[in-house]
């Protein structure tokens, strides 16, 4: 591994720092048929956290993320792609032994998007060290928001228990549950890393089935519910179609779902993420942070590409 190239300027304290997955997103331009029968693609920035940074970084807020990359035309293209969109590039790592990720998918709405990842043996994202870790950059962004996968394959597991341990729990130290069974040997595995994070986290996100997969509950109240006596201060239950519950200790909030013609349901997760990170700094009422993520997500949805379909603050409040 390398660290962040000598002589160029630290990114300062930002508004948003995301941990995790970065790479290349390869997505066919015609829908509702296999990889088989594609005949063109669109080559885009993806990984989760890397488009969680991004869509922070179209609300106006600025943005970093700690990544890993290959050594390699892919990986130049993410870093390239990351400040061309608005996020620092500092703490990103280039790793020599790995390439860069790219994952395909297969769109076929309104609801089924398969993914192909890329990722063998494994990803440069999940060989960052704990010595990787911007530590004090760590400890004062806004907002703190990791993914579940970073805890499934050391070094990047021991990576992120070291950047929780410098955050201190301070608010906001978010934890996407983020649940992608290919990455893991079993769902208890999973389970049990989750378990050991949680309470160093202030708010945690994510839909059904990975509340299932981190606290044995599936019922959105319930799975909130368990999640608050785990310690966070912030549970945020996405149900699809059924629309978004957020709870804390003191209040509850429901989105409703916001009508939409699916084109490509892959990005949606991260558009809300990136806008409650904005919500979030931004110290606006909870409401309001679920109502505008809910309806980030759903503009997303309704376009092909993910990082590049992030919406900006004034594209949300024309569709509330």
């Amino acid at each position: 591994m390398t660290p962040p190239t000598p002589g160029r300027s630290v990114a300062p304290v930002v508004d948003v720092l995301t941990f995790g997955r970065s790479g290349v997103d390869v997505y066919p331009l015609q829908t509702g048929v296999g990889l088989e029968d594609v005949t063109s693609f669109g080559k885009f920035l993806g990984g989760t956290t890397a488009n969680v940074a991004v869509a922070a970084a179209r609300q106006g807020c600025s943005a970093a993320t700690i990544t890993g990359v290959g050594d390699d035309p892919f990986g130049r293209y993410v870093r390239r792609e990351l400040v061309r969109l608005g996020v620092a590039d500092d703490f990103v790592v280039t790793n020599h032994e790995f390439p860069t990720p790219v994952t395909f998918c297969e769109i076929f709405p309104p609801d089924d998007f398969p993914l192909y990842f890329y990722r063998w043996p494994t990803a440069p994202d999940l060989e960052v060290t704990p010595d990787d870790v911007p530590l004090a950059a760590v400890r004062e962004a806004g907002v703190f928001w990791v993914s579940v996968s970073g805890l499934s394959k050391e070094p990047s597991r021991a990576a992120h228990h070291a950047a929780l341990e410098a955050r201190g729990r301070r608010s906001h130290t978010v934890l996407d549950l983020d649940w992608r069974p290919m990455f893991w040997a079993s769902e208890a595995e999973a389970t049990a890393q989750v378990q050991q994070v949680l309470g160093s986290v202030t708010v945690a996100v994510g839909n059904l089935e990975e509340c299932r997969v981190a606290v044995g509950e599936s019922d959105p109240e319930r799975a909130a519910d368990a999640l608050l006596e785990a310690g966070v201060e912030l549970a945020v239950v996405k149900q699809g179609p059924r629309g978004v519950l957020a709870k804390t200790h003191e209040e509850r909030v429901v989105a409703e779902p916001v009508p939409v013609e699916v084109v490509n349901g892959l990005g949606a997760g991260d558009a809300f993420g990136g806008t409650l990170a904005a919500g979030l700094v931004a110290g606006r009422p909870l409401a309001q942070v679920i109502a505008d993520a809910n309806v980030a997500g759903a503009i997303v949805a309704g376009r092909l590409e993910c990082s590049t379909a992030m919406p900006t603050t004034a594209e949300i409040a024309a569709a509330r």
